[in-house]
């Protein structure tokens, strides 16, 4: 899975001047979002503890020592953004359902080259 960001003409003075298109603009937008994701400490720590084993959401707050409403949030963002997939569905013994919560990448390598933001993620 590969995202990058603008092409190299984006850069370009004359491109600048010129406005972008709806298409490029999602690219952007969803590259965006995806390295702020990865930059935010409790997002980043929720994506790689779930990628050999799929946990709950109480699993994992208690494995990261985030707080369970937070991490629910941060899943829910990081399933928007899918970086982070239902792996299956857990009924207790109460009838009460939980997801399982798995990351669908191993590794993010991000890179800026002449103010252009790429983004690499190696699918889990």
């Amino acid at each position: 899975m590969r995202i990058a960001g603008l092409n190299n003409s984006a850069m370009d003075s004359t491109y600048l001047k010129r406005r972008l298109t709806l298409p490029q603009l999602k690219k952007y937008d969803i590259t965006q979002k995806v390295i702020e994701a990865l930059a935010d400490a409790e997002s980043r720590a929720i994506l790689f503890s779930i990628i050999k084993k799929g946990r709950t959401a109480s699993d994992i707050s208690e494995k990261c020592k985030i707080p369970l409403s937070s991490v629910y949030k941060k899943l829910s963002d990081l399933e928007n953004l899918t970086l982070v997939e239902v792996e299956k569905w857990l009924i207790s013994d109460k009838g009460r359902k939980f997801k399982v919560y798995r990351s669908r990448i191993s590794k993010a390598d991000i890179s800026i080259k002449k103010s252009e933001p790429s983004l690499i993620l190696v699918p889990n």
